[in-house]
């Protein structure tokens, strides 16, 4: 066998280099663990607490299966074996790949590093989803203020970069006189390395051993934030790129099942319906914590910045408890108007729910002849809101480019320069169009302004300052001013006084008090009721999620038609049956009564007593076996009648 090199070492060869190169960008995605941790230290409380080494453990499964999903195109070009590919540019090529692969894998960990503190879990296939419909100068813009605000992540990603291009290296070329030894020895490094990543990616080789999905991080953790920190994003994103993980599971027979929960509504037929005007906001990040009047027990340490909600809960029906189905806006959409939540994830607004006939409030409102209308100041396409629209049923859409046609609103001048129009000039334009409609209607709206930057209009900029610790604090009070002046107008409108209103947020966002930090808090939003004719006042002691809204409007309409709901017709159910369930990093939430019980899809890993330690530091797991067995078994149920549902034609 003759070199190139007259005296390479064995650490020089190709095998032996690969397996270098590749021990590098696993050191790189560790990196990445300690600066998540520090970033993210405020959301994450107590997760270095006693858990170092499971962590790191943990952290070392996950990066080795994102590390071996990366770079399988490097190492089956490396050790292909083809004689007649062993030349420079072909190593120089495969290094290239490795470089492009890992540095984009550290990227999306850095990303989803500023990214956590608004979704409280990794990102998944759902995120491309998410923006896949944003135009390009609204990304280019949003990445581009993020970029200078987290200016020293960019240092160091500049600096991974560098020492990746430096330590990545090639290997010294080998000749082989006997070609057939040249086929041999490639052959089996390949097989070798290749039984390495699937063992890599599997998280094992025994035959009992399934393959690692993100739910598996909680051996390693307590909590769904301890999850994100062991988790890495390239994982999580190639976890979820099919549907391998929409298996069905065998819980119950289908007799058992449809005893235990069934999601179909079957209403009273004989009910009397009034056909009131249906109203419903979906307000971007307002959190429970930003208002004064869903914390009214326990103050210390809120900062309230909206004001007009506080009043409007005074005159409204709400709940003890209120919750969203997901941590993400397009969560929001199906789980408010449709009553589907996100109990899997990368569902919504995807071809897989935009291909399935699925009902919702403005299909069978349209069964009793109301118009239905959604509003968003986004670009039309923006988040797949318009193509899930017309999928439930609504008529008609007014997004930016019905706005930017009634100049007497503002038009462009109007766009926020982010995302959308702002919150006061297109709920203003929103009422006017709302008083053209002819009656019984059903219009709904899903603002912006409050998203992340937390800008407000320049005219704005004195009268509502930086407050507080959290930027979001000045984007919740302006489009709280902005939700006074539409309620102003609507209430001189002779539409108002036939009118349900609903409002909920579409998932909680930056947080700073500690209850609103654990896996109960990330999910508080407002659910309010109100009917200015009808006096609905007060707080019921139950239990509401946004998935609830469809059933409990159609409800209080008196609608007698049976259809399907993943929630529950608030207005008819007893306040001890109420319940909510929600997933978050692979991790199910289920919440009956006083109790908060966790479950990972085959096991209970949590039991808490929610009301009463709402930062979730006692698990009471094992100490209520009646409860526990009584609470799994219905969630259980859900789960299964979700995904028998959700994966049928």
């Amino acid at each position: 066998m003759n070199r190139n090199n007259p005296s390479p070492g064995v650490m020089t060869t190709p095998f032996m280099i690969m397996l270098r190169n590749v021990a590098v960008v696993f050191l790189a995605f560790l990196i990445c663990h300690p600066i998540f941790i520090l970033y993210n230290r405020n959301a994450l409380q107590g997760t270095m607490d006693g858990l170092f080494w499971p962590m790191l453990k943990g952290s070392l499964v996950f990066d080795t299966a994102g590390v071996m999903y990366l770079s399988a195109i490097y190492v089956v070009l490396m050790m292909l074996p083809l004689h007649f590919k062993e030349k420079l540019w072909w190593y120089k090529l495969t290094r290239i790949i490795l470089i492009v692969m890992a540095s984009a894998g550290i990227m999306a960990n850095l990303v989803d590093t500023v990214y956590y503190q608004y979704t409280g879990c990794r990102s998944t296939l759902q995120v491309l989803s998410e923006f896949s419909n944003e135009g390009g100068g609204q990304i280019a813009s949003i990445i581009l203020h993020s970029m200078l605000s987290n200016w020293y992540l960019v240092i160091i990603y500049a600096v991974i970069v560098w020492l990746l291009c430096k330590l990545i290296r090639i290997p010294v070329i080998l000749q082989y006189n006997k070609t057939y030894v040249y086929y041999i020895v490639r052959s089996c490094c390949l097989a070798l390395f290749s039984v390495c990543m699937i063992a890599g990616i599997r998280g094992g080789l025994a035959h009992n051993i399934r393959p690692i999905t993100m739910s598996n991080a909680y051996q390693y953790v307590n909590t769904p934030a301890q999850a994100a920190s062991v988790l890495n994003t390239p994982f999580c994103v190639i976890r979820t790129w099919t549907n391998q993980d929409m298996k069905v599971p065998s819980y119950f027979s289908q007799e058992e099942l449809d005893q235990i929960y069934s999601p179909v509504i079957i209403p009273d037929s004989n009910g009397v319906f009034r056909p009131l005007n249906v109203v419903v906001l979906i307000l971007e990040s307002f959190g429970s914590e930003y208002i004064g009047a869903m914390n009214s027990n326990n103050m210390e340490g809120i900062h309230d910045c909206a004001p007009f909600m506080d009043s409007l809960i005074n005159q409204s029906l709400s709940f003890t408890v209120s919750l969203a189905n997901g941590r993400k806006s397009i969560d929001a959409m199906p789980s408010v108007l449709s009553g589907i939540p996100m109990l899997k994830d990368h569902l919504f607004l995807t071809p897989t729910i935009m291909s399935k006939e699925i009902s919702g409030l403005a299909k069978e409102l349209g069964n009793k002849g109301y118009y239905s209308a959604f509003f968003h100041g986004a670009d039309n396409g923006s988040m797949g809101f318009q193509s899930f629209s017309r999928v439930i049923g609504y008529n008609d859409y007014y997004g930016m480019e019905e706005f930017v046609q009634k100049p007497q609103y503002g038009g462009k001048a109007a766009f926020d320069g982010y995302w959308a129009i702002w919150d006061e000039e297109f709920l203003d334009y929103m009422c006017d169009m709302i008083g053209t409609f002819r009656e019984p209607f059903l219009a709904s709206a899903f603002t912006a302004s409050s998203h992340h930057p937390y800008n407000v209009p320049k005219r704005y900029e004195n009268i509502y300052p930086p407050e507080g610790n959290l930027p979001i604090y000045r984007g919740i009070r302006y489009s709280d001013h902005a939700l006074k002046l539409f309620f102003e107008k609507a209430s001189r409108q002779p539409w108002f006084n036939n009118t349900l209103f609903v409002l909920t947020a579409d998932h909680t966002n930056l947080t700073e008090h500690p209850d609103y930090q654990s896996d109960y808090g990330n999910f508080r939003v407002p659910i309010i009721f109100y009917c200015p004719a009808y006096g609905l006042t007060g707080q019921r002691d139950a239990i509401a999620q946004q998935s609830d809204i469809t059933p409990s409007i159609l409800g209080y309409l008196g609608y007698n038609k049976p259809y399907i709901s993943f929630g529950q017709d608030l207005f008819n159910t007893p306040d001890k049956d109420t319940w909510a369930a929600n997933l978050q990093n692979g991790l199910y939430s289920y919440y009956k009564g006083d109790y908060l019980l966790q479950f990972d899809g085959e096991r209970e890993t949590g039991l808490y007593a929610y009301k009463q330690d709402p930062t979730l530091k006692n698990n009471l797991k094992g100490t209520q076996p009646e409860l526990e067995e009584e609470m799994q078994k219905h969630l259980k149920a859900i789960i299964q009648q979700y995904l028998i549902y959700m994966t049928s034609k």
